[in-house]
C-alpha cells in the first residue's frame, strides 16, 4: 500500500460559523480571519494505492458550480487535481474507487462534472463511488438546516450513473471493515448523519482521515465545535472519545480542510486533550 495527500485548492468560510460558540478572540488565535471574517480551510484528499485498486478519500468542491456560488467561498489554487496525480504517474480513469466520506458539497463536488454536452456525469468513469444507505437517505431527503450542502447535481447523478455503492453500516459500536475496500470505517453522526472515516494502518502507523470531525487544528479543544454540526453534543462526545483514543495511541491525524497542516497527532493535557505535534506528510512518508 501507498499513500498520497491530493490537494483539489483552497478556499475561505466565515470564522464565526466555522467556531460555532468560540468567541472571536480566542479562535482568531490559531485561525486569523481576514476582513471579511473568512478563514483559510482547503480540499485535501488522500489516494490510496493498494494492488489493482486506487481509492480515492473525498473530492473537493469541483469546478462545476455558478460563479455566484463560488463567490461565496473564494476558491483559489484551484484545479490542482489532475496535475498532482500526474506527478505521482496516474490519471483520473486510473481511480477504481470513490469513497465519499459525506456527500456535503465541499466533500464530494468532484466527483461529478459538466461533460462537453453540458450534461451531470461522474468525473471518474472506471470508478465506484461508495457511501452509505444512511447517509444516503439523509442527503436525498434534506433537513432544512443542511439542504444548502447536499446539493441534487452532486448527488442524483451518481444514482443514474450506476456507479454507487453502499457500505454496510455497523449493528454495534463506530467502526466496520468493509469487505469492499481494505480499511476501517469509523462511522460518527454529529456532523451528519454516518459520516464515515477511514482508518488505515500504514508503516507502523495508525492514520484516521478526521473530514469534518476535526477541520482544523485550531478545533481540537472539545468544545470548539463548528455551528455547521446538526447535532452539537453528539458531536461532543464524539470528540471525547475519538480524541483520547489518539492521544492515548498516538494516531496520525489526516486534516482534510487544515490549510496549514497536513497531519497532526494529539496528547493529554491538564486542560484536557490538545495539540501534539504537526507533521507534513512526507517528513513521515518520504
Amino acid at each position: 500500500m501507498k499513500l498520497y495527500p491530493i490537494s483539489h485548492g483552497d478556499f475561505k468560510l466565515d470564522g464565526g460559523a466555522m467556531f460555532g460558540v468560540v468567541p472571536k478572540s480566542i479562535w482568531q488565535r490559531t485561525n486569523p480571519a481576514d476582513e471579511n471574517n473568512l478563514i483559510e480551510m482547503t480540499t485535501r484528499s488522500l489516494l490510496i494505492e493498494d494492488g489493482n485498486r486506487l481509492t480515492l478519500i473525498d473530492t473537493g468542491m469541483g469546478n462545476k458550480q455558478s460563479e455566484k456560488f463560488f463567490s461565496y467561498y473564494k476558491p483559489s489554487k484551484q484545479n490542482l487535481f489532475d496535475q498532482t496525480l500526474k506527478k505521482y504517474g496516474f490519471h483520473r480513469d486510473d481511480i477504481t474507487d470513490v469513497f465519499m466520506t459525506h456527500l456535503h458539497f465541499d466533500h464530494c463536488g468532484g466527483s461529478i462534472v459538466r461533460n462537453n454536452k453540458n450534461y451531470y456525469e461522474p468525473a471518474f468513469k472506471n470508478a465506484k463511488f461508495w457511501t452509505n444507505e444512511k447517509h444516503w437517505q439523509w442527503a436525498i431527503e434534506p433537513n432544512g438546516r443542511e439542504k444548502a450542502s447536499f446539493l441534487p447535481e452532486n448527488i442524483q447523478p451518481l444514482l443514474e450513473s450506476g456507479q454507487l455503492d453502499f457500505i454496510d453500516t455497523p449493528d454495534i459500536g463506530r467502526l466496520s471493515f468493509p469487505k469492499e475496500l481494505n480499511f476501517e470505517v469509523l462511522f460518527v453522526d454529529g456532523h451528519t448523519e454516518k459520516q464515515m472515516l477511514p482508518v488505515l494502518n500504514y508503516k507502523g502507523h495508525k492514520i484516521v482521515y478526521l473530514a469534518d470531525l476535526l477541520p482544523t487544528v485550531g478545533h481540537i479543544p472539545l468544545p470548539y465545535i463548528m455551528g455547521y454540526d446538526t447535532r452539537p453534543l453528539l458531536t461532543l462526545d464524539e470528540r471525547k472519545e475519538i480524541f483520547s483514543q489518539a492521544a492515548d495511541e498516538k494516531w496520525l491525524l489526516f486534516l482534510e480542510h487544515d490549510a496549514a497542516h497536513e497531519l497532526c497527532t494529539l496528547k493529554h493535557s491538564e486542560k484536557g486533550v490538545r495539540l501534539d505535534k504537526i507533521y507534513k506528510f512526507d517528513e513521515i512518508f518520504n
